[in-house]
């Protein structure tokens, strides 16, 4: 399937949710209500049975495909696989994509008003974890009449997202494509989570996360945190290959300012990040990042753990992708093969590291696309 390159779903409108029903927490606390900002492209049809629901990563939103007005230069993040003959064909998928819980695109989160206090949550917002996301989305899915998702799909951490869902509800998802992810992090990858966090929390403008209240953004420690994270989404090769040792200007300045093309590059990512991100909300996804490992409630047995999982799986990892490298993918095969479980695994060659997973390289759309095209035969009869 070869989408023509400017294929899309067109001008979209996000929608709002609210929720009343309380939601208890993993964290022991109950959200007494809150908001789910999501888009959806394509029709839901007749039996309700065509619907793909995307869970995002870290710094993801509700906004994965599309354009909001006319005057939008860069579609939704994921706009190079849904849309008309595109992975996630929009002509036979209905597609759901939301904003999390503790988000700041417009679901309830720091950013919002406690109900409580009248003031923003802050920092007293609830700490948030994969199940209490799948929770909440599985509530989206009965307000939208979506009793079983045709598959949930999700890169990095919304590729736990995909894998807590075939746990948590088997009966409600018909396929699961767990892309660039892990089964759990490793400590490395908790290590460089707490020098984003201790960068952002020792801003002097953070003031213990009530920076709002101080009129202020810790937009230097955001900006740090970004910087991080954005080297190691990044490959040495494409590092290499797109900046080198390349300079601004054609000699050394002898000094601290910016003179090499990564270094410009970098601190550009994160200008634009820090000020387009909350704070409170980073630290929030990061922490929801390293709570996550379904098989420590089986004693560290992960094949136990995905027992009640009933779905065919797909499960992608890209070769230079050292965030989430494909060892933690074939771990989660392995365990999946263990179990007894319908799984197919790619290891697709790429010099993109982890944000291979946004970028539409020819063998993982063919794969991505010939899993989807599989199950959507399926629905329609084929």
């Amino acid at each position: 399937m070869n989408a023509p390159p400017n294929a899309s779903v067109g001008l979209v409108t996000p929608q709002t949710l609210h929720f009343d029903e309380p939601l208890a927490l993993s964290c022991g606390r109950t959200l007494p209500g809150y908001d789910l900002v999501f888009e959806t492209y394509g029709t839901l049809n007749a039996e309700a049975s065509n619907a793909v629901l995307i869970c995002h990563a870290l710094s993801g939103h509700h906004h994965a495909a599309g354009y909001h007005d006319e005057g939008d230069r860069k579609p939704g993040w994921w706009d190079a696989h849904i849309g008309p003959g595109k992975s996630i064909d929009t002509e036979r998928f209905f597609v759901v994509s939301l904003n999390n819980l503790g988000g700041c695109h417009g679901s309830t989160g720091p950013c919002s008003i406690n109900p409580a206090t009248g003031k923003p949550w802050g920092p007293d917002f609830p700490m948030m974890t994969v199940d209490d996301w799948v929770e909440s989305q599985a509530r989206l899915a009965d307000r939208l009449g979506i009793q079983r998702f045709a598959a949930v799909v999700g890169g990095s951490l919304g590729g736990m997202q995909a894998l807590r869902w075939s746990l948590a509800y088997p009966a409600r998802i018909a396929n699961a494509l767990v892309i660039a992810a892990t089964p759990k992090l490793t400590a490395q990858n908790i290590a460089f989570n707490e020098v984003a966090r201790q960068a952002i929390r020792s801003d002097p403008d953070f003031h213990d996360g009530w920076y709002t209240a101080h009129r202020t953004v810790p937009r230097r420690g955001l900006k740090l945190a970004r910087m991080v994270g954005h080297i190691t989404y990044l490959s040495e090769v494409a590092m290499g290959s797109k900046f080198g040792r390349d300079l601004r200007s054609d000699d050394f300045n002898f000094d601290y300012g910016v003179e090499f093309q990564v270094e410009s590059y970098l601190r550009y990512q994160g200008d634009a990040f820090s000020t387009s991100f909350d704070a409170n909300t980073y630290l929030l996804m990061t922490k929801a990042l390293d709570y996550f490992d379904p098989a420590a409630s089986c004693g560290g047995d992960l094949a136990a753990a995905l027992a009640p999982a009933s779905c065919p799986f797909l499960v992608v990892s890209f070769t230079t992708d050292w965030r989430f490298p494909p060892a933690r993918s074939k771990e989660l095969v392995d365990a999946l093969i263990r179990a007894n479980k319908a799984v197919s695994y790619v290891n697709i060659d790429s010099p993109h590291g982890h944000d291979a997973f946004l970028l539409p390289e020819p063998r993982y759309r063919a794969v991505f696309a010939g899993f989807m095209q599989r199950i959507a035969a399926e629905l329609e009869g084929y």
